[in-house]
């Protein structure tokens, strides 16, 4: 991308008909909801410039999900890292919920930019708090998120994927403590 190679123009079209295929036979099934899945970020900051997300990728995103929306099926996306530079601008193609890390974006940052905007799939943090904390720092985390980012209106999911490592007595008392906040605002 950086170096403007020619023949990039012409892999991102092949990458956009197979996904294209994938996402006209998921419509024709009858979904409800079409998952995008990617992974745009890193630890600090999306893993290309926002000036080479908005040139390369966005039209194909806009077209994929557009797709999507015209049938009135709900569009998903997840990505993993930082997309605080590039997140309008992946909203503006159509994402309706974005599931995105708690910590790596800030539990802050995402109640005020994201909050009440598009649904929140907040992906709970695995790297620290849940892999190392103590069961208050789990519970405080997800309290805090609840908090912040939730609404009685709705508008927070929370997912937490289980990777190997993590100590089944921390996921436990995770596990324990997301029940405890499912009916929060009930």
């Amino acid at each position: 991308m950086f170096d403007d190679e020619p023949r990039l123009k012409d892999l991102i079209n092949k990458i956009e008909e197979f996904n294209l295929y994938i996402v006209r036979k998921y419509l024709e099934i009858g979904v409800d909801m079409m998952l995008y899945p990617e992974d745009l970020g890193a630890q600090k900051g999306p893993l290309l410039s926002p000036f080479h997300f908005n040139k390369y990728i966005k039209p194909t995103y806009k077209r994929l999900m557009r797709l999507s929306r015209d049938k009135g099926v709900i569009v998903h996306m997840h990505s993993d890292g930082d997309l605080r530079d590039i997140i309008d601008d992946t909203i503006n193609c159509g994402v309706e919920i974005i599931n995105l890390q708690d910590l790596v974006n800030g539990i802050d940052w995402i109640a005020s930019e994201l909050a009440g905007r598009v649904c929140v799939d907040l992906d709970i943090d695995r790297q620290c708090i849940v892999n190392r904390g103590t069961a208050k720092q789990i519970e405080e985390l997800i309290r805090e998120e609840v908090t912040k980012i939730g609404k009685k209106e709705g508008g927070l999911m929370m997912t937490y994927g289980l990777y190997p490592g993590i100590p089944l007595k921390k996921v436990e008392t995770l596990m324990n403590v997301m029940e405890k906040y499912a009916f929060y605002y009930n």
